[in-house]
């Protein structure tokens, strides 16, 4: 598989009632392919927020929108556009970060969530020196991250309440 420059292609979801902020990295091939966060069957973002928030996991991306507006939740990545490998963290290079001022400017943010270590590094070289906001960084929900089974990420992202 070769690299190839891609900007992202999915735009954020988040409303003035949004009070939680959570980053990804960039979306994956999956994700690209449904236009929306989070869109590879394996994923387990959709299972562990439902969990958190004791609802049913959306399905559809009408449902998954309404779901993070109902819960104040703005989703986006940290990546505007990069060079990459299929959907691999590790390959990215030639970064642009997401300007995430729409975003703080229009919302009640009372904290910015990482879902991961890759979208946690990216934040840190790119974001945080631009806004000047800490993030807080949550174990991924990727299938990569098979240390972490279901009950330990919902576990871990239960703190996300916190900043409602």
């Amino acid at each position: 598989m070769e690299y190839s420059f891609i900007t992202h292609p999915i735009p954020p979801v988040y409303d003035k009632d949004s009070r939680i902020l959570i980053l990804g990295s960039f979306p994956s091939v999956k994700s690209r392919e449904a236009m929306f966060f989070y869109g590879h069957p394996r994923n387990r973002f959709w299972q562990v927020v439902a969990s958190v928030f004791g609802e049913d996991v959306p399905m559809t991306v009408p449902d998954r929108k309404a779901f993070l507006l109902r819960n104040h939740i703005a989703a986006w990545d940290v990546i505007a556009s990069c060079r990459i490998k299929g959907s691999s963290d590790a390959s990215i290079t030639d970064v642009t970060p997401n300007d995430l001022r729409p975003i703080l400017e229009t919302a009640r943010i009372g904290r910015i969530y990482v879902n991961g270590k890759t979208a946690e590094k990216m934040f840190l070289r790119y974001t945080e020196p631009l806004i000047g906001e800490k993030c807080v960084c949550l174990p991924s929900t990727s299938p990569a991250n098979a240390a972490w089974n279901i009950e330990k990420l919902v576990k871990a992202w239960e703190r996300i309440r916190e900043a409602l």
